[in-house]
């Protein structure tokens, strides 16, 4: 917990998914409310997935040529660096050098991996770039080339709680005085024949492609997985208490994190009562040090029977069912964009707080959250993946 004179402020964010590439175009989704997924061919099979827009892929195109070597880098890399640009822009940081980069991703460079694997089986050799395009650790020191930054860089993979981790690793760095401005977030881009393959033999992933294919909390008990694409980065200060009141959008502190771990019971560690999700979610909120209510909870919620349940058994362990606040989810809306997940839940926050609304469920529910106040002000976020870790972060309106 930081001394209440002390705040971790996001200056600004980037964020791109299947809704849009840029805040205005993401505004304009969150305003319509309107799922964005495409049905794409995969191992011959149609499969709904939550892939960017043309628009967002021509940005992206163009990123890959401003420079020769930005031609050889992974989709997931060229993602993060996009909306690394919006942050540091947003924040006023075009000039900074010091800014410490922490990117992390679930899959890392997914479509170079599995290319260069298919020519390794065929051929029996691959390019010479091979390796240094598909290290982890690829993404972040590549935001920090196109930046010129000098601060510390640092790449992770912690399944689909990879987002908050890195946001949290900002917020120990910045809270020791270990850097004073942090680019934290995560990328993802595994829409893929062999990552999607993946999914489907788990058992989870949704069989319709209609209108909402992902339904998470849905009252048929379906398994409704989608897989999508996205990233989100924030540029994130310590601020004095007094600075907090002055700062410009998207005016939201980041109050305190916190972690869950449970031994694995399954090949996907949930356990019924979720106990990682409830220890994240106890530790994020004592850490806080507020006892103002929470009054929106975006959950993991992926569209799994198993999973959407344990978090909900949690939640309804911690809050109880007739206190529980107001909650929704994202992929609904994008599907499940792995370690991105998190900070594409922090973006959505962020428009939450600054509309004041958070759109209904288009589709029958098996679980459902108190009302919305009309004044929105604390949010937390929640995310869980592979190998029982699960996380949870608390955001304010100031």
């Amino acid at each position: 917990m930081l001394s209440y004179k002390e705040h971790i402020l996001i200056r600004g964010y980037g964020a791109v998914s299947a809704l849009g590439h840029n805040q205005t175009t993401l505004a304009d989704s969150f305003q319509k409310a309107e799922p964005a997924f495409q049905v794409r061919a995969f191992n011959g099979a149609e499969t709904a997935v939550g892939a960017l827009q043309p628009a967002a892929d021509e940005l992206l195109a163009r990123l890959a040529h401003e420079k020769k070597a930005y031609q050889s880098l992974d989709r997931t890399v060229l993602l993060a660096m996009y909306v690394s640009r919006q942050a540091v822009k947003q924040a006023g940081w075009e000039q900074q050098k010091d800014i410490a980069v922490n990117i992390g991703s679930s899959r890392g460079a997914t479509g170079l991996f599995e290319k260069y694997v298919q020519e390794f089986q065929q051929t029996g050799v691959v390019p010479v770039q091979t390796s240094p395009v598909t290290t982890l650790g690829n993404i972040s020191s590549w935001v920090a080339q196109d930046l010129g930054s000098s601060g510390a860089t640092l790449s992770h993979s912690v399944t689909c709680s990879t987002g908050i981790q890195a946001i949290a690793n900002a917020f120990a760095w910045l809270k020791a005085g270990m850097a004073t401005r942090f680019l934290a977030g995560a990328a993802e881009a595994p829409l893929t024949p062999f990552t999607i393959a993946q999914m489907k033999a788990i058992g989870i992933y949704s069989t319709t492609t209609g209108h909402y294919p992902c339904r998470p909390l849905n009252s048929e008990k379906q398994n409704t997985f989608v897989l999508g694409e996205g990233a989100a980065v924030f540029a994130l200060e310590k601020v004095a208490d007094h600075q907090v009141h002055q700062a410009a959008l998207p005016a939201a502190v980041l109050e305190s994190v916190g972690f869950g771990f449970e031994a694995i019971t399954s090949k996907t560690g949930i356990s019924r009562d979720g106990a990682n999700f409830k220890q994240a979610v106890q530790e994020a909120i004592e850490k806080s040090g507020n006892t103002e209510p929470v009054d929106l909870v975006i959950m993991h919620a992926p569209g799994t029977v198993a999973g959407d349940s344990a978090e909900w058994q949690a939640l309804v362990s911690l809050f109880g069912k007739e206190t529980m606040p107001a909650v929704t989810s994202t992929k609904w809306l994008t599907g499940h964009t792995y370690g991105a997940s998190a900070c594409l839940s922090l973006a959505y926050a962020l428009q939450v707080l600054q509309e004041q609304r958070v759109p209904a469920f288009p589709y029958p529910t098996r679980f459902s959250g108190g009302k919305a106040p009309s004044h929105i002000k604390r949010i937390l976020i929640t995310a869980a993946g592979f190998g029982g870790n699960a996380a949870a972060l608390l955001v304010r309106k100031i």
